[in-house]
């Protein structure tokens, strides 16, 4: 059959995060927005909160997950028209530990002078639903950073981007220059690993 006579599934991305949305672009992905309340998350479904004795793996698994759930949620209660919808989350995870979002600013300090000069791991599950199946992947790329000094720190707490960014850093804006080696996937840390994307979204029918 051509390609020009098929109508591919409608796509809705349930996520605010630029980052994805031009991934997904790069890739010649069509979608919709489908975005939640707001920041900080109001959406008790799609609670970010770890749970106690949870590791960093499931942590980010569950959330994804809840994400398209709560996506194909909010399309029945605005009566839109069916699809399906991909939802992710990032995490960072060091020592054991789960690095979300900052707080504030003296949190995103403390989370980078963690992060200085050690490795860490930077995890980033991808959920697709189509109101009766639901499946994830995960990436996890494993990221060295150079030795920061607290001028260093100073400086790119400063700028703001460190907030509302897993680990306080984005390594696609001034925080790539700390980034000494990575090991996996980039466009994992950017928030939204391509290629598990692209494969997770042909399991459901896209012809991408």
């Amino acid at each position: 059959m051509s390609l020009l006579n098929t109508v591919p599934p409608v796509l809705y991305l349930a996520s605010r995060s630029p980052r994805r949305r031009d991934l997904l672009t790069q890739i010649g992905v069509n979608y919709l927005m489908l975005p939640f309340r707001g920041l900080p998350r109001e959406d008790e479904d799609v609670s970010e909160d770890v749970r106690d004795g949870e590791d960093a793996d499931s942590y980010v698994v569950r959330v994804a997950r809840a994400k398209a759930l709560g996506g194909e949620t909010r399309l029945s209660w605005r009566r839109m028209s069916p699809g399906l919808v991909l939802a992710a989350d990032t995490t960072v995870e060091l020592d054991g530990d789960i690095l979300g979002k900052p707080r504030d600013a003296g949190d995103a300090a403390a989370m980078l002078g963690r992060l200085s000069g050690r490795t860490h791991r930077v995890l980033t599950a991808v959920a697709l639903s189509d109101g009766q199946r639901l499946e994830h992947v995960l990436s996890a790329t494993t990221v060295r950073f150079a030795r920061l000094d607290s001028r260093d720190i100073e400086r790119y707490v400063f700028s703001g981007e460190p907030m509302d960014k897993a680990g306080a850093y984005g390594i696609q804006g001034r925080a790539g220059a700390f980034v000494e080696h990575i090991e996996g996937s980039y466009t994992g840390i950017v928030g939204l690993p391509l290629n598990e994307t692209w494969q997770l979204l042909r399991r459901f029918g896209m012809d991408i």
